[in-house]
């Protein structure tokens, strides 16, 4: 079957792989792949990788180069191994990709299986993935949909899954104010995803005007603001009561300038959320985390406990995930979907490989 498999940096391939076995190993499902996200992760592995991908053997799962990419997927149960009750064949799934030891770990132990030491991602750090045309998961991989949930959406769980999680630990409720840098995917659907918590006044700062204009047709009351033209926090203060700033601001870039714009546009004892992977270190001004006595706080992944609740989410339309699609593509369109979506000056926001076209 065709797989696009990583190599190297900017050595992506459409391979011929071996096919999932009909039998899957207790435990295990095998999934017939449909639709799958290109994600900002697998975007820096194709332009700077191996970054999450192992250079050796992961120490969990085993797993070496080439790499089948592609962990923001779903599809239909095909087989399933002894011992697996949660779905049968047939079924539509989304698939959680995180992938650890389920005991003998301290955060395995506790339930945190997202922050396990040894955590692996399908698609990043397992021998199977999502942009080929069939994987083999563990039966805590695979939630099943409901009818309400197109097979797209199956794929935007997981992204959503990030914005929720970030909202969550941001503490937004009912009311609240939200900033939001970057108006890429993660930044969009956390702008869903608060709106959904209750947020009733959002912001979103990106230096794309091209992404600022989608974001205001997505949501049309958000409040954009171009930081290349306007100070965001001076911005965020002049829309907020008494000129406080935001009660919740969420980093949703990765970039030294969006989390110090956080650190400034947020109100005294409010929240600032790392959503964005930092690619090195960046400085803050600490001294105005102490005198505004704000929390900053790190938001890695999700609980693999989320998807249900995701899934509700989308599913009910509180969450429509789908607006941040701009393109589906086939398998053999991948790599040019790939460089479209690192062109700065492009207008691509997500896209979704069809891996069935």
């Amino acid at each position: 079957m065709k797989a696009l498999r990583f190599h190297a940096a900017k050595d992506l391939r459409l391979d011929s792989v071996e096919v999932p076995p009909d039998r899957p190993p207790p435990g295990q499902v095998r999934v017939r792949n449909r639709f799958v996200g290109i994600c900002g992760t697998d975007l820096h592995e194709y332009a700077y990788g191996p970054i999450f991908i192992p250079k050796e053997p992961h120490p969990f799962t085993k797993a070496v180069r080439p790499q089948v990419l592609g962990h923001e997927y779903g599809g239909v149960i095909e087989a399933v191994g002894d011992g697996v009750t949660n779905v049968r064949p047939g079924d539509r799934v989304s698939v959680q990709p995180l992938i650890m030891p389920r005991s003998g770990d301290y955060y395995a132990d506790r339930g945190l299986f997202h922050l396990s030491e040894n955590l692996a991602l399908a698609g990043l750090s397992w021998g199977w993935g999502g942009m080929e045309e069939a994987s083999l998961l563990h039966d805590y991989n695979v939630q099943r949909i409901p009818d309400a949930l197109s097979d797209e959406e199956a794929a935007l769980v997981e992204p959503a899954a990030v914005a929720v999680y970030a909202c969550d630990r941001g503490g937004v409720r009912a009311g609240s104010s939200v900033l939001v840098t970057g108006a890429g995917p993660i930044g969009l659907l956390t702008c869903l995803a608060a709106r959904a918590a209750g947020a009733s006044q959002i912001f979103i700062s990106d230096p794309n005007t091209a992404r600022l204009a989608f974001a205001r047709r997505m949501l049309p009351d958000v409040i954009p603001i171009n930081p290349k033209q306007d100070d965001v926090g001076e911005r965020v203060r002049a829309e907020t009561e008494g000129r406080v700033g935001c009660d919740v601001a969420i980093e949703c870039v990765g970039n030294e300038h969006a989390l110090k714009a956080c650190a400034d546009a947020v109100r005294k004892q409010g929240v600032v959320v790392q959503t964005g992977l930092h690619p090195h270190p960046n400085p803050l001004d600490w001294f105005q985390v102490t005198f505004k006595d704000i929390d900053v706080r790190g938001s890695w992944a999700y609980p693999t406990q989320f998807w249900p609740r995701v899934i509700r989410l989308i599913a009910s339309g509180q969450l429509p995930a789908k607006r941040i699609v701009t393109k589906t593509i086939g398998l053999g369109e991948a790599v040019g979907g790939f460089d479209a979506l690192l062109d700065p000056s492009g207008e691509e926001i997500k896209i979704l490989i069809d891996v069935a076209r």
